[in-house]
């Protein structure tokens, strides 16, 4: 059997596997011959040609260093300064230096050449995420004739947004040189497809080819959780824990929750302006209620996310001054990130959560309420029309992130929710966690990245429309 080669921006490290994602890429790696393959995390004036590899755990990873410039260019510039706000529709953040992009190519390049000299012929790559389009590109260069398959873990943006983005063209060269493209969504094949459909000139009006997608698979295949394991975590003792601390601060308080990493695409200053509106149309609510959002730091050395994080303190600033009382505090804003039983026990406390992205390739967290709940006394989701979990989750109430109002009725809807309603959502909203697990999601790309392997016809339907462009 052929060897399973995983390729990401990060390698594991020796702390425990902090998400599904990490636990299923082991598991995979526990069941084929393979290693894993990324950037170590460390920084070095003059890194080394090849792979170091160590075994971490059983798992076999395989290390390169960086240059602190190429680091800047690649992963702070390119990566989360272009690509990642041009993806979310963020254009108005997006902050372009031409330089970035020989730095993003040229990290991919030392990836490449790191790992073509440990490859072998019938290896099987699956590359992960933004960091890596041009990495099938890189390793064909260098004669790799292996299946290589990518998956986007982040929306795909609108064509529009796409020409916005420097050497997009290039880009998306670097896609078709890719056996297999997994997207979250529907929505971001169809953006794909689109483009493939409606390729422009270049931007000087040079002549060029459009790119030739009739060699690569796009499909969608869904991102779960462990929807069991979840269950299973929230009455464990370490979350039994966190509940018996927030009931004795709750009181007969109803807890609404919301937990994302600090990012501007969450949504998070529109989500506490929300509350406010909930509490301020809605009297009979005050201190019955109590919002918890758990907004661990994330990239807080890039300018936009630090205003987003003065956003949301100044937005929390004004709901506790508006609403708190000498005895009574609204929200709770919590800087920091909790372990996953700590947080398995605050979803299942939960009467609803906040899941209100303006734009999320899945998002995770969607699923591990859910997983989380009390079968019997089960909470409710309010969950953002703009993730890509919105596609296998209609049993959720759907609101559009940026009509405060509108999220704010969602919210009232689900804490007045009778039982009987919230049972029959949430018993939908399982069976589809339950379906679109992490475990299976793993296993149908891998199965259909194997070589061998032949295209159902929707993705064959995808590739005509593609190839005709």
């Amino acid at each position: 059997m052929s060897r399973i080669v995983i390729v990401s921006n990060r390698t594991p490290g020796r702390e425990p596997a902090a998400g599904g994602l990490a636990v299923a890429l082991r598991k995979v790696l526990d069941e084929r011959e393979g290693f894993w393959f990324g950037w170590s995390g460390k920084l070095s004036e003059d890194p080394a040609r090849e792979a170091r590899f160590e075994n971490i755990d059983g798992l076999d990873i395989a290390q390169i260093d960086l240059t602190r410039d190429d680091y800047h260019a690649y992963y702070s510039g390119f990566s989360n300064s272009i690509l990642w706000p041009s993806f979310h529709l963020r254009l108005d953040l997006a902050n372009i230096e031409s330089h970035w992009y020989e730095g993003y190519r040229r990290v991919n390049q030392q990836f490449a050449k790191a790992l073509m000299a440990v490859l072998r012929p019938d290896d099987v790559v699956w590359v992960h995420d933004y960091h890596l389009i041009p990495l099938a590109t890189e390793l064909r260069n260098l004669g790799a004739r292996n299946r290589i398959g990518f998956y986007l873990h982040i929306p795909f943006p609108t064509t529009d947004a796409l020409y916005a983005i420097p050497h997009h063209g290039e880009l998306m060269h670097d896609l078709s040189r890719y056996d297999l493209i997994g997207m979250q969504a529907q929505r971001d094949v169809a953006a794909f497809t689109e483009f493939a459909e409606h390729q422009a000139p270049s931007t000087f009006g040079a002549h060029t080819q459009p790119v030739d997608f009739s060699r690569t698979e796009i499909e969608v295949f869904p991102i779960g959780s462990e929807p069991d394991a979840f269950a299973r975590m929230s009455t464990s003792p370490a979350a039994t824990k966190m509940v018996k601390r927030m009931e004795r601060v709750l009181g007969n308080q109803r807890l609404v929750l919301g937990v994302d990493r600090l990012d501007y695409s969450k949504g998070l200053p529109q989500r506490v302006e929300a509350y406010e509106k909930l509490l301020a149309n809605n009297a009979r609510l005050r201190r019955g209620v109590h919002f918890l959002q758990v907004a661990p730091p994330s990239r807080d050395t890039i300018k936009q996310y630090q205003e987003t994080s003065d956003a949301l303190d100044a937005m929390c600033g004004r709901v506790m001054g508006r609403f708190a009382e000498p005895d009574w505090q609204p929200l709770t804003y919590v800087k920091r990130a909790y372990g996953q039983p700590s947080l398995a026990g605050l979803y299942r406390l939960s009467r609803a959560a906040l899941v209100t992205p303006l734009r999320d390739g899945m998002n995770l967290v969607a699923h591990e309420f859910v997983g989380a709940q009390n079968p019997d006394d089960p909470g409710v989701l309010v969950l953002s029309r703009f993730a890509g979990a919105a596609e296998i989750f209609p049993d959720a109430l759907l609101v559009n992130p940026f009509d405060t109002d509108e999220t704010a009725e969602a919210l009232r809807m689900a804490l007045d929710m009778p039982l009987n309603e919230r049972r029959q959502r949430w018993t939908a909203l399982m069976e589809a966690a339950r379906h679109h697990n992490v475990n299976d999601w793993a296993l149908r790309f891998l199965d259909r990245l194997a070589p061998g392997a032949t295209a159902t016809s929707s993705s064959r339907d995808i590739l005509y429309l593609a190839s005709v462009a």
